[in-house]
């Protein structure tokens, strides 16, 4: 498993865990960067994961409104949570991040959506990201 798909899992975890604890992501952010101070080994993923959720903390209005954009007849609060933030991860990646090709963001996510989520959510994550792709 390379280095940055470690870190969309990363990212995935601590997304999630704001989400459904309500919490700030700054601070599960900070919470995440005590721990990966601890393990060097790590390292590569983590700067990359952190690199994800600033960029979603930076970015999440245009984000969220992509995704509701095109993530047609659902709404944000009725995903999954898992979904949604994955659909973030991915958004983020096809929107600010010019290092990542586009199909590479979008096999990701739905590959870790086929791992976490429900047995529906790879082919819903594709759809959304795939349609915010083609618009961008």
């Amino acid at each position: 498993m390379s280095a940055r798909t470690k870190a969309r899992k990363r990212a995935l975890d601590i997304l999630f865990q704001a989400d459904v604890r309500g919490e700030e992501l700054a601070i599960m952010l900070a919470t995440e960067a005590k721990r990966a101070a601890s393990e060097p080994d790590r390292q590569a993923s983590w700067l990359y994961a952190r690199d994800i959720v600033d960029g979603v903390i930076d970015n999440r209005d245009a984000i969220d409104e992509q995704i509701t954009t095109f993530a047609k007849d659902w709404s944000l609060q009725r995903m999954p949570a898992v979904d949604r933030a994955l659909l973030r991860i991915g958004t983020w990646e096809i929107l600010y991040n010019d290092e990542v090709p586009t199909a590479v963001a979008i096999d990701e996510a739905v590959e870790l959506a086929k791992e976490f989520s429900t047995d529906d959510s790879g082919s819903f994550v594709h759809g959304v990201l795939a349609r915010i792709a083609r618009s961008s």
